[in-house]
């Protein structure tokens, strides 16, 4: 008696997964075509819309481990004039600061590793530089640089690489 309840039991168990699996599939294709569907940059980084679009830009950096924008706005394809300056007063050898642009896709806390040994050369690690879309010099306190670089369309990170530093000083630069 007990076998002819559980046989039917394990029938309807099986052909209830089964019609939830053909469920999944068509779901898991409808997502799929989404997913590949290109986002807009607006679309991907919250709080773009709210960015002047500016291909003149102007970073502040401090003592306390901070840029003063943590989301830029660019037009792809044309020169960004990107000025870092150093606000703070702590000394270069302690409390210097770069700014860093990286191209998309790169791991930020790989890089930061490799820069941490690259002392010598600013913190820009010579093994990285196909990882870098452009980089101011390291600065030390009231100093500033003036850099000139072209992005395509894309969500670029920027980070100090000063020893330290890239876990709280870094951003997003939307080139649209």
């Amino acid at each position: 008696m007990k076998r002819l309840f559980v046989f039917p039991a394990i029938v309807i168990a099986l052909s209830l997964a089964a019609c939830g699996g053909s469920e999944n599939k068509s779901t898991s294709a409808s997502t799929e075509e989404t997913a590949t569907s290109e986002p807009t940059a607006t679309e991907t980084v919250p709080g773009i819309e709210n960015v002047e679009l500016s291909n003149t830009i102007s970073v502040e950096s401090n003592d306390q481990m901070k840029f003063d924008k943590e989301l830029l706005r660019v037009k792809a394809g044309e020169p960004v004039e990107l000025t870092l300056k150093n606000v703070g007063t702590l000394p270069k050898e302690s409390m210097g600061h770069n700014l860093i642009v990286l191209k998309p896709g790169v791991d930020i806390a790989t890089f930061a590793g490799e820069a941490t040994g690259a002392a010598d050369s600013d913190y820009i690690p010579k093994t990285s530089l196909s990882s870098i879309a452009a980089h101011t010099k390291l600065l030390g306190p009231g100093e500033e640089d003036k850099i000139s670089f072209t992005l395509e369309k894309g969500v670029y990170t920027f980070i100090c690489s000063f020893p330290g530093h890239y876990g709280v000083m870094q951003g997003k630069i939307v080139a649209e």
